[in-house]
């Protein structure tokens, strides 16, 4: 076990929150390049662009992995494809992207759920508890669409399958990063994702001949800033933190995104709808319950030694 100092600890925190963030500008970025831009060929040359930047950053994480590494890893990138496939419609559509980021965390809840039946591992009891808080929390989010103006929003049940594939590929995932390098498998894994969903546009999608400058600008931030350097400082701070300070940590992303929401596009919420996104977020935390202890009893011992 690695033993962190004080400094390294807090500033992989620190980076971890700025990931958090990042994170959240990605669905504003997403957002508004979907104003001109297909939402299948958007999210997979965003995806292609980023795998290929990494590799360029990393080029023997990305070189050294076994055919096998490769196989795995673009298996664990097709489970992503579902899963983006999903999120992008949903974002395409729904008004109040706050809900969306709510709903679609919840894949964080489902995996311990997915790794059980998949792999019969053993979950904590926690997740029992999670798992009625949750539903609690998606009743409270659609009776508050309902009685909002917008009215029930269709695109939430996009997010929701959405979570649900995230929540497979993340269970997947856990089980490669032990033998795989986790940076060329983030690279090949974004390609994988990138390059099936691109298929499935050139399928079923036109691309515009021309797109504005504004749209590029969205588009390269969200390809640069939203997922670049989002998961160059994701690796690199879990490198430094310990898991249970990450896990806690990365729960922010759904918040963020609703307050960014508020202030970009004006959105507001019900009563329902804020209670809802309440009992989601502390359906996470339960979810995550080993790791919450973790996080308060090492800053308990760092109260009690200083």
């Amino acid at each position: 076990m690695v033993c962190l100092t004080k400094g390294a600890s807090l500033k992989a925190e620190l980076i971890l929150v700025l990931v958090t963030i990042l994170a959240a500008f990605g669905w504003i970025f997403s957002k508004e390049s979907l104003h001109e831009l297909p939402p299948f060929f958007f999210i997979s040359t965003r995806f292609i662009l980023a795998g290929f930047i990494l590799t360029l950053v990393a080029p023997k994480s990305v070189l050294g992995m076994t055919r096998i590494d490769w196989k795995h890893a673009s298996f664990v990138g097709g489970l992503m494809g579902l899963a983006m496939m999903f999120w992008i419609t949903g974002l395409d559509q729904i008004q109040n992207i706050g809900v969306g980021a709510f709903i679609s965390s919840l894949g964080v809840v489902f995996v311990p759920l997915v790794a059980r039946l998949i792999f019969k591992d053993s979950s904590s009891r926690s997740i029992w508890f999670a798992l009625p808080i949750a539903v609690i929390g998606l009743g409270c989010l659609s009776l508050g669409s309902v009685q909002s103006a917008i009215g029930f929003e269709f695109a939430q049940l996009y997010f929701l399958v959405a979570a649900c594939f995230l929540a497979l590929q993340f269970t997947f995932l856990s089980k490669l990063t032990a033998s795989i390098n986790s940076f060329g498998l983030t690279a090949v894994q974004l390609m994988a994702t990138g390059v099936m969903i691109l298929v499935v546009s050139l399928l079923t999608e036109e691309v515009p001949a021309t797109v504005s400058l504004s749209t590029l600008g969205w588009f390269f931030s969200s390809v640069f800033i939203a997922t670049t350097l989002r998961f160059l400082l994701q690796t690199y701070a879990m490198s430094l933190a310990s898991a249970s300070h990450a896990a806690i940590i990365m729960n922010l992303e759904p918040v963020w995104t609703a307050v960014f929401a508020v202030f970009w596009y004006s959105e507001r919420m019900t009563s329902w709808q804020l209670l809802g996104c309440t009992f989601v977020f502390i359906a996470m935390l339960v979810a995550k319950w080993s790791a919450v202890k973790s996080f308060i009893r090492k800053n308990e011992r760092k109260r009690f030694f200083h």
